[in-house]
C-alpha cells in the first residue's frame, strides 16, 4: 500500500449528510466495445472498471465511493486520516493521500475522481481533475463562488471528460413525472415556483444541522494531530482552527460554505430548473433573519426573476429555508399539512403541483381528486439507471448523464447570486449573465475571491 505522508490516529465516527434514500434501477447490459472504439480520455470499455480516486472521504465522499464499489478503488484522499479511517480501511489497497495535488501528480492510472470535500474545495479539486484528464464526480453545490462554477463548467465542457454533481434526486422518478406532466398541460404554463427546506434547523427548530447566524470563535485550541488544517483550508482565507468549522459544520460559514441554499437548495430547486427550462436570472433579492460577518443568517427567502424563454413564460421563483414555508395553497385539504422539511409548489394558470420531500421525489396535483381525476400523460422521457451509474457509464461509454457540469453550473450560479444578495442585507442585484456580472459593485467584488497563495484554479 501507497502512503503519502504519516499514518492516521485516534479514529473516530464518520457524520454523512442525509443517506440517500433507496437504490435506483439495475444499470441496463452494455454491449463490449473495443477500447480503441471509444472516444474520451482513458477510452474505458464498459466491460472494464474504472480506476476511482477520492478526494474528501471521511463524510459524503465516502458514500459516494460505497455507490460506485463495482469499480477500482485505487486512491484516497483526506486531510484528516482519524475522520477518514473508516473509508481508508474499507479499501486497504488503495494508495493514501493528504494532498489531492501530489496524489493526481503521482497517480497516472486514474480515470476518474470522485469529490466530497467543504464546498471551498469543490473547485480547485474538480478543475485539477479536469486538467489532468479525469471524469469527475462532485458533490453539491458545484463550487462556492460564481465565477468558479462557470469557470467549471466550461473547463468540463471544453476538456469533453464526463461530469456528474452529487444531486441525486435527478435520478427519482418524481423528476421524469413533473417534466411529463408540465409539458401535457397539467397545469397550465407555470408563471412562479415555490420551494423550501427546513435547513440549517430540524423541521424549523433547534438543535440546527449546523450553525448559522453566529460570531467567529474567539478562542485558539491546538489543531488535532490527525488533521492537516492549512490543507483543509486549502485556498481559503486563512483563520485558526476551531472544532466550529469542522467536521461538517463549516456549511454555515461565508468562507466555506452557502447554508440552506447551498445544501438543499440544489436538490429542490433542481426539478424547477428541469422542469422550467431555466437558465440565468434577470434578478435577484431577498430576506432574511440577522446577517452577520462570518456566517449566513438562520432563515431566508430568497425570491429570483426568470424571462421568458423557448415559448414558455416569464416566472418567479421563491425559496425558503430555517423553517420558513410559502404560503398555503387554497387547493390543499383542511388538515394535509405542507412538509416542514422540504417541498415545491408549481402554480399554473390552471393548477398546482405539489412535490412532497426533496429532489422532486412525490408529485401530487391538489386538491387529491385533481390528481386522481387527471388521466397521467405517456412516460416519453428516458429513466435514470441510478444516479451514480449515469455517471460511470457515462465515464465508459460517454452517455449522458443529468446533472452534469453544463446543468449544475447555471444552476449553483443561480442559488449562489441569491446568497450574495442574502450577505448584502436584501439587495436586489440585476445579474448579466454573459457578462459575468450584477450592478453592484460590492456584489460583483464576491462573485470571486483571491486564493491563498499555492491555490489556483
Amino acid at each position: 500500500m501507497k502512503v503519502s505522508s504519516d499514518q492516521p490516529r485516534r479514529p473516530r465516527p464518520a457524520i454523512s449528510r442525509r443517506a440517500f434514500l433507496g437504490r435506483s434501477a439495475a444499470i441496463a447490459a452494455l454491449s463490449l466495445v473495443p477500447r480503441h472504439v471509444l472516444g474520451g480520455p482513458g477510452n474505458i470499455s464498459p466491460s472494464q472498471k474504472l480506476n476511482l480516486a477520492g478526494i474528501g472521504i471521511g463524510g459524503q465522499g465516502g458514500n459516494d465511493l460505497e455507490e460506485m464499489r463495482t469499480e477500482n478503488i485505487v486512491a484516497l484522499c483526506d486531510v484528516d486520516w482519524a475522520y477518514a479511517a473508516h473509508t481508508f480501511n474499507q479499501y486497504p489497497k488503495a494508495a493514501k493521500y493528504r494532498d489531492f495535488r501530489v496524489m493526481l501528480e503521482q497517480e497516472k492510472g486514474i480515470d476518474a475522481v470522485v469529490i466530497g470535500t467543504p464546498d471551498h474545495i469543490h473547485a480547485v479539486a474538480a478543475m485539477a481533475g479536469i486538467r489532468h484528464g479525469k471524469h469527475v464526480y462532485c458533490e453539491k453545490p458545484l463550487a462556492r463562488t460564481v465565477f468558479e462554477a462557470r469557470a467549471l463548467a466550461k473547463a468540463a465542457r471544453q476538456a469533453k471528460v464526463a461530469t456528474q454533481m452529487g444531486n441525486q434526486g435527478m435520478a427519482f422518478e418524481g423528476n421524469r413525472l413533473i417534466n411529463e406532466w408540465l409539458a401535457d398541460g397539467a397545469i397550465g404554463p407555470v408563471r412562479e415556483a415555490h420551494v423550501w427546506s427546513d435547513r440549517p434547523t430540524h423541521r424549523g427548530k433547534l438543535p440546527f444541522y449546523w450553525a448559522q447566524g453566529v460570531e467567529r470563535p474567539k478562542d485558539t485550541p491546538p489543531v488535532p494531530d490527525s488533521l492537516d488544517w492549512d490543507l483543509w483550508l486549502g485556498p481559503a482565507p486563512w483563520r485558526p482552527y476551531h472544532p466550529a468549522y469542522v467536521p461538517f459544520k463549516w456549511r454555515g460559514w461565508w468562507d466555506f460554505g452557502s447554508g440552506g441554499l447551498g445544501d438543499m437548495g440544489v436538490h429542490n430547486l433542481a426539478p424547477v430548473f428541469s422542469a422550467l427550462k431555466l437558465g440565468a436570472p434577470l434578478s435577484v433579492y431577498s430576506s432574511s433573519t440577522a446577517v452577520y460577518p462570518e456566517t449566513l443568517p438562520v432563515a431566508s427567502v430568497v425570491h429570483y426573476d426568470f424571462p421568458a424563454r423557448g415559448g414558455l413564460p416569464a416566472v418567479k421563483v421563491h425559496w425558503y429555508d430555517g423553517g420558513i414555508l410559502p404560503p398555503r395553497p387554497d387547493e390543499l385539504e383542511e388538515g394535509r399539512p405542507l412538509d416542514p422539511e422540504d417541498g415545491i409548489l408549481f402554480v399554473g394558470d390552471k393548477g398546482k403541483i405539489l412535490v412532497k420531500g426533496w429532489g422532486g421525489e412525490s408529485p401530487r396535483l391538489i386538491p387529491e381528486e385533481r390528481h386522481r381525476q387527471y388521466k397521467l400523460p405517456p412516460k416519453t422521457l428516458p429513466r435514470s439507471i441510478g444516479h451514480y451509474k449515469e455517471f460511470l457509464a457515462a465515464c465508459k461509454t460517454g452517455s449522458p448523464t443529468r446533472s452534469n457540469f453544463d446543468f449544475a453550473g447555471p444552476l449553483t450560479e443561480a442559488l449562489l447570486l441569491g446568497t450574495l444578495s442574502v450577505r448584502l442585507g436584501g439587495e436586489k442585484l440585476r445579474w448579466d449573465s454573459e457578462k459575468l456580472r450584477t450592478d453592484d459593485d460590492e456584489a460583483n467584488a464576491l462573485l470571486r475571491y483571491e486564493y491563498r497563495a499555492g491555490w489556483s484554479l
